[in-house]
């Protein structure tokens, strides 16, 4: 059965989605009771002994110095990320934090542009409008979550999330061809776990014991979503793959209304249209623009 799912790649990244968005659905319950301080902490510290165990079975060589510098800074902003994006699940709905979420792929080629000198067309800013205004026209029905100035503050929190994630994945294109994604997921995990020793130690107080356990499923969930996509990345194309990630929408949406009596409205579903027919447009307009400017056919999709 393990041999047939592995042949499978659209259902491992479909199954990859929608354990993500359970770590969504787990943290915005388990998040108020636990204290998120706590939650973070020890989820990164669980995500990182396995990830430091996968490290050593694979005998993978340390990289060099430079590389620890860069991926010790991309952590952080790793840390921040996740800590915003925790923070607005328990003021947002699930559907509500997935949609925003998505705006980070808007964001992308305009941290691109800063970082390394990428072009954005004109097409490209307009498309991004469109998408921001499709986010926009998501949240303006009041959504789910927090009425007030907690809900604000959870939207306020999600869009620096997506920020933040938008300039971790061009970070990650710097290295991406340097380092092996067992390394990045090293580092991904062990540098937010060190950053937050203080509050393992008992910094923000004493941990629940009986909050461990659900602690250690956000460590091996986290890890295994890495895993699924990378198994995934490798058996089919990313053009085929990248569309799926959008049925977080669906898992968030079937995650908030059977434990948390969420029932998005008709205004989230349309500005999700808008923001993931940006996102994909988006995609393409890249795609298209690179193959001319290397000379090549604009119609075939790469491998």
């Amino acid at each position: 059965m393990i041999d047939r799912l592995l042949s499978r790649p659209l259902l491992i990244a479909v199954l990859a989605v929608g354990m993500g968005s359970g770590i969504d659905a787990i943290v915005k319950g388990a998040a108020p009771a636990a204290g998120l301080m706590h939650l973070v902490a020890w989820r990164f510290l669980f995500g990182a002994l396995l990830a430091l165990a996968v490290f050593l079975w694979q005998r993978r060589p340390m990289p060099p110095w430079e590389a620890i510098r860069f991926h010790t800074l991309r952590g952080a902003l790793q840390l921040v990320g996740a800590i915003l994006f925790f923070f607005a699940l328990t003021r947002l709905a699930l559907a509500e934090a997935t949609i925003i979420g998505f705006t980070a792929a808007l964001m992308v080629p305009f941290v691109a542009q800063f970082v390394l000198g990428e072009f954005v067309s004109a097409r490209a800013f307009l498309i991004t409008l469109v998408g921001f205004a499709g986010a926009a026209f998501a949240i303006s029905g009041g959504g789910e979550g927090v009425p007030g100035d907690g809900r604000w503050l959870g939207l306020a929190a999600c869009l620096a999330s997506a920020a933040i994630y938008a300039v971790i994945l061009v970070l990650l294109r710097l290295r991406a061809l340097r380092e092996d994604a067992t390394t990045i997921a090293l580092f991904t995990n062990a540098v937010p776990a060190l950053c937050m020793a203080p509050v393992l130690f008992g910094m923000a107080g004493p941990v629940n014991v009986g909050d461990l356990p659900v602690f250690g499923l956000l460590g091996m969930l986290g890890y295994s979503v890495w895993f699924l996509m990378t198994l995934a990345y490798a058996r089919a194309k990313a053009q085929l793959l990248a569309p799926l990630e959008y049925t977080a929408l669906i898992w968030s949406a079937l995650f908030g209304i059977v434990f948390f009596a969420e029932m998005p409205g008709w205004r989230v579903w349309a500005g999700a249209v808008l923001i993931i027919g940006a996102c994909l447009a988006i995609a393409f307009e890249n795609h298209f623009e690179t193959r001319r400017q290397t000379g090549q056919p604009v119609s075939d999709l790469p491998d």
